[in-house]
């Protein structure tokens, strides 16, 4: 099907709400199995299931409308309570859930029809399904031909016909009517009413004292059987409703349909009441208002009273528009924007942070007030528009429950998955780019970690390991744990591995977060057996990677037999970060704030010392003049930024100390992306470039030197 470019940007929306309400589907699986009986939860899953294919059915994705189709179908059947959830209705579902998203992502890169692979994997979920379907096999076969619209195809109506006296003289005879009904369907009943028949001396044999009662079953709309009876309506009593058999029928037509928040639109699209029908309705509402001086009385009684409709069909609607404003007041909290354009506006907000900086300098100590107002303002500004990219890391963390539940099941393992602080916010881009990390950490605590039920029992634990995945912010970072109760890191394995791989020479001191470092290292495996889940020394090195371009830092803490915790630390967001500039010579370089704890004066001392006594501490430190080589003698008087890292603290000499600075990063490009020890440039308000220092590289790369500097005395 063809898409001019207003369509195309609609298939757009839907694929990523698609892609939404897929996620839905599966948190919402995960969380029905562990609690069975959570009603909401249930509703949720079919609301997310019926929007996904009434959505597809707008741009003719069969393939899609089909499959989703059958899924709702199970989904409705849990829901009125005719099938109870259990682990194999679960992994059942999941699956679908899986091939769902396949198709959208399909969708998204241009094929709007189902490939062979596609439609041979839906005949095989389909199949699967099969034993909770009510139909079974003829449903899944007849799921290519199901369609979008949830109305009755045949309807069962009662016909309440009370006929003016004029009929037969206006030449109407009844009869012919009860006739023509015959070719719209079945008239499974016809009961005559006598009641109105006078006796026989006042008896006028051309007027009409009959009324019918006629069961009609048809398959054509109400519309079409009231238009039988245009010729003789004015002066007829004629009411149609649907038979009694049908209430469920179109109670369930009307929950399953699309939202809407008005309830004469839901029966009429529930083909329960005709638009003739609707619009006298409303006529008589409002003229009973007006001659009672009340409010005017709910539509939905008013066409009880006239026996349009049954309540049952009523109540249907209302819930259906009481969900429907429901969801809407939700939907209005929170509005969805391009990525691009927040992209844009940063950069934008970078701009003027710079030049709000160049302001600063131009007017120096003499600053106005008025721009003292202006700066505070950009101030603001940027924390606003900083904070419309963050959000909760709890969405990625969900996701690893599915994770958690499939590798579970192939290690025939007992883990609980255990998630806080799914409230703390972070930037998105930096919320896409920990999945993968996440991902392989979480498959190497179940792989490696924890024990299998045998081996705990066996050791005094509960048969059932725990996973934790928390996240919470910390000095300016945010800081997510992957922590299990398994058997903890083997400290002397790791090392005799990396001897072996002469990584380190034997012999050689190391502290214990030194060894633990080591799992860091390309290639680096301890596993006896490689598996499909890990084993092969792939992945714990791209974990560090990937955190270490995201300026983040990696932290193990471990227990032998107790469990082992791995601690990331990111920054909040990679656009702007509050920076302390220092100039070493004719340089300048930033410091992230949040690892700024104080600065004092180097004080005077032979040369070549690298580390002072801070207060009865002694606190090491690094030269950046030395470091990056930078000509010319250093300041008459020195100072030092101190700096911590995982709990160490460090010092950084450098010549002056220039200030807190908003900094906007920019990025170095390819041609640098090697640089050690620098995360990115900004530019001043001078115009000049500082380099922005990234801490942990730095401090951990100079204690290695140190390290190989002594070794090398030593020997």
């Amino acid at each position: 099907m063809p898409f001019d470019d207003d369509m195309r940007e609609a298939l757009d929306m839907f694929v990523t709400e698609a892609r939404d309400l897929v996620q839905g589907l599966e948190e919402g699986l995960l969380e029905l199995e562990s609690q069975p009986s959570g009603g909401e939860a249930v509703n949720a899953l079919f609301r997310a299931a019926h929007t996904l294919k009434g959505s597809s059915g707008l741009f003719g994705l069969q393939h899609l409308v089909s499959f989703t189709h059958v899924v709702e179908t199970v989904l409705g059947s849990v829901r009125e309570g005719q099938l109870d959830v259990t682990p194999g209705l679960v992994s059942a579902l999941l699956p679908c859930t899986d091939h769902i998203s396949a198709m959208i992502e399909s969708v998204a890169e241009g094929r709007l029809e189902a490939d062979a692979g596609q439609s041979a994997d839906s005949a095989r979920l389909l199949t699967g399904l099969e034993p909770y379907l009510a139909d079974g096999p003829a449903m899944t076969a007849g799921a290519a031909a199901a369609e979008v619209d949830t109305a009755p195809r045949e309807g069962a109506w009662r016909l309440e016909l009370q006929f003016g006296p004029d009929c037969l003289r206006n030449g109407m005879d009844p009869l012919s009517f009860l006739r023509y009904l015959s070719s719209l369907g079945t008239v499974t009943d016809v009961i005559t009413d006598t009641e109105r028949l006078p006796e026989a001396d006042e008896m006028d044999p051309e007027s009409c004292y009959l009324g019918f009662t006629v069961d009609l079953t048809t398959s054509a709309p109400k519309a079409e059987i009231e238009a039988v009876f245009d010729f003789v309506r004015e002066d007829s009593d004629i009411r149609i409703s649907p038979a009694e058999s049908q209430l469920d029928t179109y109670v369930k037509a009307i929950r399953a349909m699309p939202e809407n928040d008005r309830i004469g639109d839901v029966l009429i699209n529930s083909g329960a009441v005709t638009e003739a029908e609707m619009a006298e309705a409303l006529r008589v509402q409002q003229e009973r208002a007006v001659r009672e001086g009340t409010q005017p009385v709910p539509i939905g009684e008013i066409l009880i009273e006239q026996g349009i409709i049954q309540r049952g069909i009523v109540d249907a609607a209302l819930t259906r528009q009481r969900r429907t404003t429901e969801t809407r007041s939700q939907d209005t909290r929170t509005i969805r924007v391009d990525a691009a354009r927040l992209d844009k506006l940063i950069d934008l907000v970078g701009e003027l942070v710079i030049a709000q900086s160049s302001t600063g300098v131009v007017g120096g100590e003499h600053t106005s007030e008025a721009q003292s107002e202006v700066m505070r303002l950009v101030d603001e500004v940027r924390h606003s528009a900083l904070s419309l990219r963050m959000v909760p890391i709890g969405t990625t963390l969900r996701r690893f429950e599915r994770v958690v539940r499939d590798v579970c099941m192939e290690l025939g393992k007992e883990v609980s998955l255990v998630i806080t602080g799914g409230d703390a916010e972070m930037d998105k881009a930096l919320v896409e780019r920990i999945s993968d990390p996440l991902l392989h950490l979480v498959r190497n605590s179940l792989d490696h970690g924890i024990e299998p039920s045998a081996e705990r029992r066996k050791h005094g634990k509960a048969q059932q390991g725990t996973l934790r995945l928390n996240a919470y912010h910390d000095a300016g970072n945010i800081v997510i744990e992957v922590a299990d109760d398994g058997r903890g890191l083997d400290r002397d394995r790791i090392l005799a591995k990396a001897v072996e791989r002469e990584l380190v020479a034997p012999g050689t001191p190391l502290t214990d977060s030194e060894v633990y470092n080591l799992i860091f290292e390309p290639g680096f495996s301890t596993a006896e057996k490689v598996s499909n889940l890990s084993g092969r020394g792939v992945g714990m090195d791209v974990v560090k990677r990937n955190v270490t371009a995201l300026r983040g830092s990696i932290e193990v803490e471990t227990n032998r037999g107790v469990g082992t915790t791995i601690r990331i630390r990111l920054p909040l967001t990679l656009a702007i970060i509050d920076g302390f500039l220092v100039g070493v010579g004719t340089s300048s370089f930033i410091v992230p704030l949040d690892r700024v704890t104080e600065c004092v004066e180097l004080p005077p001392g032979p040369l070549g010392r690298d580390c002072m006594n801070l207060r009865g501490e002694v606190l090491p430190f690094i030269r950046l003049r030395q470091l990056f080589n930078i000509p010319g003698p250093p300041a008459r008087r020195q100072n030092v930024v101190i700096v911590e890292q995982s709990g160490q603290r460090t010092g950084l000499v450098v010549d002056s100390l220039l200030g807190e600075l908003q900094t906007v990063i920019k990025p170095l490009g390819v041609l640098f992306s090697r640089v050690k020890c620098i995360s990115g440039s900004t530019i001043l308000g001078n115009g000049e470039i500082a380099l922005i220092l990234d801490v942990a590289p730095l401090v951990s790369d100079y204690s290695d030197r140190e390290h190989t500097r002594q070794a090398v005395a030593v020997a």
